[in-house]
């Protein structure tokens, strides 16, 4: 009901590193050199670790030109490089920011550029942003039984509509998340800048088929870490 598939805005998924980047990190390959060690959520409990997953074995299908064995041994070789799994995105950055776990910490964009926002990030902290990552699209909705129910259904539509104005969208730029329209993108490209983009729908067949292919039971996460 909504343009976009009702995501007013977007983000993606990058990387956190130590201030100065003293591992070199600059893309996923990375990830799995000697003495990296690297921070994400456990993609069985967390979504936000779903992203950070597809992300991943999207990276590894077009380094090893769509062989799909290859791309998940590069993500056994990746958890390899995982000391922990917390169990959702929360807990990680905790792990990561707070308690000085690990060199990186993949994050979506948005929750990057708050670490950086917060007290003391930005001489704590660097975001790099990798050659290849996933459009992160949060939906928005209104959930008709409750708003009908509180007679707010009205202003429930206008505030969704609202996201998609250019104010809204300011909001969201404002707010760390990649901005649909495009004179506020614009406005804001060097805050975001430009890089390859998979999508869950076009490349992994929306998440009715990746969430049993890569994360039920037997899936590809099972595969590959129980395999360690």
């Amino acid at each position: 009901r909504l343009p976009d598939a009702s995501t007013p805005y977007t983000s993606t998924i990058v990387f956190l590193v130590r201030k100065g980047n003293p591992k070199g990190i600059k893309d996923w390959a990375d990830l799995t050199k000697d003495g990296v060690s690297v921070i994400t959520p456990n993609p069985k409990t967390s979504g936000g670790a779903r992203w950070n997953f597809l992300a991943a074995y999207a990276y590894g299908l077009k380094a090893n030109g769509g062989d799909e064995e290859k791309a998940k041994q590069y993500l056994k070789t990746l958890f390899k490089h995982v000391p922990v799994l917390d169990t959702g995105a929360r807990g990680s950055t905790i792990t990561f920011v707070n308690n000085g776990q690990g060199d990186v910490l993949l994050a979506w964009e948005n929750e990057a550029f708050l670490a950086l926002k917060e007290d003391g990030g930005a001489d704590k902290f660097d975001i790099v942003v990798p050659s290849l990552s996933i459009l992160a699209e949060p939906p928005v909705a209104v959930v008709d039984k409750n708003a009908d129910k509180k007679g707010n259904a009205e202003i429930a539509k206008a505030y969704l509509e609202h996201l998609y104005s250019p104010a809204g969208q300011e909001i969201a730029a404002k707010n760390f998340y990649r901005p649909r329209d495009e004179k506020v993108a614009a406005k804001y490209a060097a805050q975001f800048p430009k890089l390859e983009l998979v999508t869950i729908d076009k490349d992994f067949g929306g998440w009715k088929t990746a969430q049993p292919k890569f994360f039920n039971d037997g899936g590809v996460f099972d595969q590959i870490y129980q395999a360690q």
